[in-house]
């Protein structure tokens, strides 16, 4: 069974509050924070932009990556986002399936 899972970085605005997640559904779970559906951190701090995300081959990896990266300082967290979408532009739509 192939398996697809995602670490991924919501934000409130360009270098404003981020959030750092994993998840086997990006473009799902990307629409829970962006519509407010699931209470908690990125609906208090407005993270509704996806700015950041990685594929892993399952979510048992992506978790421990995620786990990982949680613990770097925000700085890392920014460069990585800035390597893959340095104009922070919300990804959801390149990920969203009608």
């Amino acid at each position: 069974m192939d398996e697809q899972a995602y670490v991924y970085i919501m934000a409130s605005k360009r270098n404003g509050t981020i959030y750092l997640g994993s998840t086997d559904h990006l473009a799902r779970r990307a629409w829970e924070h962006r519509e407010g559906v699931v209470p908690g951190f990125t609906k208090t701090y407005g993270c509704k932009l996806l700015v950041w995300y990685e594929l892993h081959g399952t979510l048992e990896t992506a978790r421990v990556r995620e786990f990982q990266m949680k613990s770097w300082k925000r700085a890392w967290k920014l460069r990585e986002i800035e390597g893959l979408n340095p104009e922070w532009d919300d990804l959801y739509e390149r990920i969203a399936r009608p």
